[in-house]
């Protein structure tokens, strides 16, 4: 078998490492590497004609992803302006444009082809200079970008209608806002043979703990694959537990929940191109925790908080404890309870296990046709359809009334769980619980329950116990579970998490009445 032909057109498959000086060759190079794309712009221009030395000049960039208006006022014009390039030796020309002339707010120096075309297609401008083996990348990024808009997946009653987007700079400037504190460190890597993402570590250094620091960046940086277009793709690659339903990575499209989780001393991982910023380590009880919580009252916080909880067992048991207890235990059910249950199942023809899978089913095929269809017709197929097949499904003889409220109930509290992907790992739990419960009835429950929780208390994320601080018991952190403290007595941050800074300054700050004798007669 021949061999193809070699890959010169690709960025990290160049035949040559360095620039030519010859301005020809340079931008005959930048041709064949792009394929001669025509979203490729190369404007060649005769420089300093009035002075001593004129030079032609190459200004290229990549429409679509710089800024036009900021290459031609700060760069073509400055380039075209002669009194710039007066007395100028033109060996010096390339210093003279980085430190003098180029007014734009980063500029730096390039060598390599590689990092030439880093730049160029990040969105930076690159000048070339004919005689120079040296080129200049100017920072003009810019294009189309999504505004700021509000969560669509994490909404809030109370609190910053803010979410992000799909540009890492304006995700990072939106967790900047919150904090401003030079001790906010960013770290930036490229990852991904092909696309070259930009990858952004956020913490705040003296409260994240260091070895957690270092465990992401090699994580990060053991990554080897072609293309990172999401978040998700990155959760695949340094989540510590591949095979479990439970998520070991949270994820936010909330600033000012990312911002929170950073004052605990977790570690931001912000990728360009998503809006979802995923941050580690996480906990389990982090996943029941909405940014309502802390904005809202501590009373009726608390309230919903439990309520969340318990909807979520609910969600993951309630159809395998109907199996059970209608097979299995019915003296444990009140005796007309029973007899009307058994008088809806008289004529259907099959077994409660058959009838409930069926209807988990319909219920998951519904929800899924529902997320993507088109928003207009969605909703109303999701609510349309469940009404109409659980009607008929009743009529039909084919169901139980009360196996259609079981199945709605558990539906309705899967979607009051607040995170998504703590919410899916319930759904999937469900079917083996309620196979278990059909041939062993509510032992088989417990024991399933028995195994979820030593599972559970086995994960670590980033080498931190996922069920934290319930196991190992941290009685100090319990303040913030599935009960939260007021926020003057939240005076320590998760121990497991920040062990550099655990103490919080301002707290024991509580409500303090004045003294009668210090009230003032009406």
């Amino acid at each position: 078998m021949k061999n193809g032909p070699a890959r010169s057109g690709r960025a990290d498959g160049l035949e040559k490492k360095y620039l030519d000086k010859r301005l020809e060759a340079n931008i005959q190079t930048i041709k064949e590497t792009t394929g001669n794309s025509s979203d490729i712009i190369i404007r060649v221009l005769e420089a300093g004609k009035g002075s001593h030395f004129p030079f032609q000049a190459a200004v290229v960039m990549a429409d679509g992803l710089s800024d036009n208006a900021t290459v031609s006022e700060f760069i073509i014009e400055s380039l075209l302006n002669e009194q710039h390039f007066e007395d100028i030796p033109k060996e010096e020309v390339l210093t003279v444009l980085e430190k003098k002339i180029l007014s734009v707010t980063n500029v730096k120096v390039i060598k390599e082809w590689n990092e030439l075309f880093n730049s160029l297609l990040s969105g930076e401008t690159v000048v070339l200079v004919d005689g120079t083996d040296q080129a200049l990348g100017a920072g003009t990024r810019g294009g189309k970008a999504r505004e700021v808009t509000e969560p669509n997946t994490e909404v809030s009653i109370r609190g910053p209608k803010e979410s992000f987007t799909e540009s890492i700079r304006d995700n990072t400037a939106l967790i900047r806002r919150r904090i401003c504190n030079p001790n906010l460190w960013l770290e930036s890597m490229k990852i991904g043979k092909e696309t070259k993402t930009n990858v952004g570590i956020m913490y705040i250094k003296g409260i994240a703990n260091d070895d957690i620091i270092e465990e992401v960046k090699t994580r990060l940086r053991r990554i080897d694959t072609d293309s990172i277009l999401d978040s998700g793709i990155i959760e695949q690659f340094i989540e510590d537990e591949t095979f479990s339903v439970f998520p070991t990575i949270f994820y936010s499209e909330r600033p000012d929940t990312i911002a929170a989780n950073l004052l605990e001393g977790r570690i931001a991982i912000i990728i360009d191109g998503s809006p979802f910023v995923l941050t580690v380590p996480a906990l389990f009880i982090e996943f029941f925790q909405t940014a309502d919580d802390y904005y809202t009252r501590v009373d009726i916080s608390n309230a919903i908080r439990m309520l969340r909880i318990l909807v979520f067992f609910v969600s993951m048991i309630a159809p395998a404890t109907y199996v059970a207890l209608t097979n299995f235990h019915q003296e444990m059910v009140p005796t007309q309870l029973i007899i009307t249950i058994a008088a809806q199942r008289e004529a259907i023809p099959f077994p409660a296990i058959v009838e409930v899978v069926l209807m988990e089913l319909t219920f998951e095929i519904l929800r899924e046709a529902g997320l993507r269809l088109p928003k207009t017709i969605g909703q109303a197929v999701s609510i349309v359809g469940a009404l109409v097949i659980g009607q008929a499904a009743v009529q039909a003889g084919l169901v139980s009334p009360m196996m259609v409220i079981v199945v709605a109930v558990t539906g309705i509290a899967s979607f009051a769980t607040p995170s998504f992907s703590i919410a899916i790992s319930a759904r999937l739990i469900r079917f083996a619980l309620m196979i278990i419960s059909s041939i062993i009835g509510i032992y088989g429950i417990i024991i399933g329950v028995m195994f979820i929780t030593i599972h559970l208390c086995s994960l670590r994320s980033f080498g931190v116990p996922y069920m934290a601080p319930f196991a190992p018991l941290i009685v100090k952190n319990l303040g913030d579970t599935v009960i939260r403290m007021p926020a003057w007595k939240k005076d320590i941050r998760p121990k497991l998490i920040s062990q550099n800074n655990i103490e919080r300054t301002g707290q024991d700050q509580g409500p303090k009445p004045p003294d009668k004798k210090d009230e003032q007669p009406r």
